[in-house]
């Protein structure tokens, strides 16, 4: 699956976000949806302070890499 500028990040789904730190490009390790104004762990419904830079579709299988 390939990525997306998270300018495109549709808010009806749960997707797979990633962001960059001082340390390199990261996955997060659980789904997220686009709320009004930020994001939120698909899961828990809880509130994620997150600044992504970019998104695809969730996927349990785990196997594609940055």
């Amino acid at each position: 699956m390939q990525w997306a500028p998270i300018t495109s990040a549709p808010s009806d789904r749960d997707l797979e976000l990633a962001v960059i730190d001082y340390a390199g490009t990261h996955a997060l390790l659980f789904a997220c949806r686009r709320i009004l104004g930020g994001w939120i762990n698909a899961l828990t419904k809880r509130r994620v302070e997150v600044d992504p830079t970019h998104w695809r579709e969730w996927s349990t299988r785990g196997d594609d890499e940055l």
